[in-house]
């Protein structure tokens, strides 16, 4: 297989497999892939994957720990999470932008390496790009002589800041999008402009979003060349997502698996055969186990293939005035879920529309800063051998947390392992967990020790425990994240026909009784559906909340969707037309849609257009009217 021509072993002395600590597996380590023998047994298979081990780019981006997204560009300015590629570039005009602000923030938040969105799913380009007119250079701002790439980069070099660059490959604006090799070609200029132009790229960030184009043809990627020009241009940086550095989570809220092994069976996207390999291992980007040795009976391959947590600060990607970034409590919670779940946390702070970090969200960050430096930087560890699973705590230790982290230079080893403390009662289990790899972090009741032990209960290799430290650490209290929005009451609210047809009273209650654990499911007749409510007397309407559900399967859930009011339920003023709520599968959270100025209405109809999956039905969680004022 081509696929893994670039094996580099790396000799080592041969050594007995023991649950020794500190000591390397025995025979060669496996930079980045390995070949797994058709006629493996379960040992060997198992072995393998000790060995295998991250490429120096891939080491350096994992002691990143936290890096930034800055979502920005013409949906900044239309109030959008996808735009449609139609938007004028004269929207764009960002008058205050300052870039430095933006990387200053950042740095003084504790990140290391900041990703752009060079280009979005509607095609404006963020550079004076020569391949097409939708860009920066067709917009009022700076007289379109302006460059945020550019802008960025100055300040990255500024402020000793790494930078890393999204180019989304799917295109709504480009005309010959569908037409494979000419879009191949035109996203290949793309990419060389921003890596030719801009210095050194340290990642590049591709997600799998694929559509039709205008010709209804479905675009098919040319992946092979992009690796190839990254490659030529960048090659020190690593690529994500859909590249063969980096793996998405599988998910946009914050968290990663309390088991995520760094080895796994999974093939990237971009690599010939990876749909036929991951569907014979039943593996996806969500799978909850991505490399237990169930799943390594079956492979045939293994790659270091690390995980990215990515989540913004606000419920939505863009800057949106009438959201609200995390509390600190969620932003320390997405922090141990993440980073102290083997994971690199990428976190979007998006900027608004004059150009610069929003003061709440730059507040947030700093706070965020404050609680990591006050809790995890005191370690009360007073001794420890070198890779000893032993440590002694320094006199009068009360201690909450541990941080433990394998020298994964040697590969990811740990499978299972519970924490104890020596309190004045005796030994006492305090934590357990599975995978530890580049850092683990665990929090427990408070205990009163003067030792800590790791007792390690599975292992493919002897383990390296290169990170063994203590904390007592206190968490900030819970907090509501959202501005707080003034709905009508939902059991006012009447259900007067579904799908054309009139329905009992109590039709549709698990939608409108403002509860998300609830669902309701339409009839199966077809592509649209049609809802019409009396809300039993006429109301302020400021916009509507439709909330998907959240239990893992999309199916039902609605992408585009009208709304429309009527103050006699024959005369409809559509309040919203060909609307969609963008991204809703990764990322199925309240869609709170706002009309331009509140509007007064009795009736109100809600059409979707079309569902996710193009099922012949639709599924509701919450369906709520958003009101101007708290009186309706």
């Amino acid at each position: 297989m081509t696929l893994f021509r670039h094996l580099l072993p790396i000799a080592i002395s041969s050594l007995a497999l023991t649950s020794t600590a500190g000591t390397p597996p025995a025979g060669p380590l496996f930079v980045k892939e390995a070949i797994i023998p058709a006629d493996a047994d379960s040992l060997t298979r198992i072995d393998i994957a000790a060995r295998v081990v991250p490429s120096p780019g891939q080491m350096a981006w994992q002691e990143l720990e936290m890096t930034a997204f800055l979502h920005f560009g013409i949906n900044t300015f239309t109030d959008r999470e996808w735009g449609e590629g139609n938007e004028n570039p004269a929207l764009f005009n960002p008058v205050g932008l300052d870039a430095d602000q933006w990387v200053r923030t950042l740095r003084d938040a504790g990140f290391k390496m900041v990703i752009l969105t060079a280009k979005h799913h509607d095609g404006f380009c963020l550079w004076p790009s020569a391949t097409t007119s939708h860009t920066v250079a067709a917009s009022p701002w700076k007289d379109g002589q302006g460059d945020v790439v550019r802008d960025l980069r100055e300040a990255c070099n500024k402020y000793g800041m790494k930078l890393g660059l999204y180019l989304s490959p799917w295109d709504r604006n480009a005309e010959c999008y569908g037409d494979s090799p000419r879009y191949n070609q035109m996203f290949t200029n793309q990419l060389t402009e921003l890596l030719s132009n801009y210095g050194k790229v340290d990642e590049v960030w591709f997600d799998g979003a694929c559509g039709e184009g205008p010709n209804g043809k479905k675009q098919v990627y040319d992946w092979a060349t992009f690796k190839k020009v990254i490659r030529q241009l960048q090659p020190d940086a690593v690529t994500a997502i859909m590249g063969d550095d980096v793996r998405w989570v599988g998910n946009e809220n914050g968290t990663g698996r309390l088991t995520e092994w760094s080895v796994t069976p999974k093939v990237p996207g971009s690599l010939p055969g990876a749909e036929e390999t991951n569907s014979r291992l039943k593996l996806d980007d969500m799978a909850a186990d991505l490399g237990s040795r169930q799943i390594l009976m079956k492979a045939d391959s293994l790659r270091w293939w690390p995980s990215e947590v990515d989540v913004s600060i606000r419920p939505g990607w863009f800057y949106h005035d009438s959201e609200q970034p995390k509390s600190l409590r969620h932003l320390v919670d997405i922090y141990l879920n993440s980073v102290g779940r083997n994971s690199v946390l990428l976190l979007n702070v998006p900027p608004d529309r004059n150009g610069r970090i929003a003061s709440a969200d730059s507040t947030r960050l700093m706070e965020l800063r404050n609680w990591i430096s006050t809790n995890l930087t005191d370690n009360l560890v007073a001794k420890r051998e070198p890779h000893s699973l032993t440590a002694s705590l320094r006199p009068d230790s009360k201690v909450n947390c541990v941080v433990l982290g394998e020298d994964i230079s040697r590969g990811q080893h740990v499978e299972r392992f519970t924490v104890s403390a020596l309190t004045p009662d005796g030994w006492r289990q305090v934590a357990r967990g599975t995978t530890i790899g580049y850092k683990r972090i665990l929090h427990f009741p408070e205990v009163e020790a003067s030792q800590l032990r790791i007792d390690i209960t599975s292992q493919r290799a002897p383990a390296n425990i290169a990170t063994f430290c203590a904390y007592d650490t206190t968490l900030p209290p819970d907090a509501d994240d959202s501005r707080p929005t003034p709905v009508y009451p939902g059991e006012n609210i009447k259900v007067m026909s579904i799908d054309g047809q009139t329905v009992p009273v109590e039709a549709m209650a698990a939608a409108f009784d403002n509860d998300p654990s609830t669902l309701w499911t339409s009839p199966a007749t077809g592509k649209t559906h049609e809802i019409i409510v009396d809300l039993g007397k006429e109301v302020d309407i400021d916009g509507i909340i439709y909330t998907p559900r959240t239990d893992g399967n999309p199916d039902g859930t609605v992408f585009k969707y009208e709304f429309a009011l009527s103050n006699n339920a024959k005369d409809w003023n559509v309040a919203s037309r060909g609307g969609e709520f963008s991204n809703v599968v990764n990322n199925p959270i309240p869609q709170r849609v706002f009309l331009a100025s509140p509007a007064k209405a009795r009736y109100l109809r809600f059409t979707s257009r079309s569902e996710v999956n193009e099922l012949p039905f639709i599924t509701i969680a919450s369906l709520q009217v958003i009101t101007a004022n708290e009186n309706n």
